[in-house]
């Protein structure tokens, strides 16, 4: 247990050192649809993606909540575990080739053996967040987003081609957040995009979150 913390420190400290400035910030619109896929593990050119079945706790806990447009669940932030719909993207798809491998921070979309990027709704899962996947090995950093994920809790896990996006599918998982992200960095870089109807929404979602915990801070005084 020891062994497996201190790994886990280690690859969010290398997480974090690698996170560069918002300089010549750039706008993904990722707005597309996905075909359904069944869950459970797939081969794409060269790699394996095998996720363990979402503990029955977990549904049983989602039945209860609020769902988004997905039937899936919304969650409180206490709430690090969770289950959570997931698709996939490339930067090769059609809408996605003149941004090529710039994630929303304007850093490099990254897919290695211990990180990989991922985008979501920031007002869920603001930027920075960083998040395990049951069944597998690497951390994931959401570090993009998408005019289609905006308003659910739909995670995009970022794949490096065409057949890794297909081998991935859409499929259920069993999600764990690490470390929260920052809502004020979020609000930060959304500020200046809110021209795009998808940007405008969670900035306005991320400051009215704001709002309600500091009016609730100031109240518990």
């Amino acid at each position: 247990m020891t062994f497996r913390l201190a790994s886990a420190a280690a690859l969010l400290a290398l997480l974090f050192s690698s996170c560069a400035s918002d300089s010549n910030l750039t706008v993904l619109s990722k707005s597309r649809s996905y075909s359904s896929m069944s869950s459970g593990s797939y081969f794409g050119k060269a790699e394996v993606f095998t996720t363990a079945q979402p503990s029955p706790a977990l549904f049983q806990q989602a039945a209860g909540k609020p769902k988004d447009k997905h039937g899936m669940a919304f969650y409180k932030p206490s709430e690090r575990n969770r289950l959570v719909r997931t698709t996939a993207y490339t930067q090769s798809e059609s809408d996605h080739l003149q941004y090529g491998s710039q994630n929303a921070t304007g850093t490099q979309l990254r897919y290695t053996d211990r990180v990989r990027s991922a985008a979501a709704d920031w007002a869920v899962y603001p930027v920075g967040t960083v998040f395990r996947i049951k069944g597998m090995q690497q951390l994931f950093v959401v570090d993009d987003y998408g005019s289609a994920l905006t308003g659910t809790n739909t995670v995009d896990i970022y794949t490096p081609n065409k057949d890794y996006m297909a081998a991935w599918g859409r499929r259920n998982v069993e999600l764990t957040v690490v470390q929260w992200g920052s809502y004020t960095r979020s609000a930060e870089i959304l500020a200046k995009r809110t021209q795009y109807p998808h940007c405008a929404q969670m900035y306005t979602a991320i400051n009215r979150m704001m709002s309600s915990a500091s009016t609730a801070s100031t109240a518990s005084r």
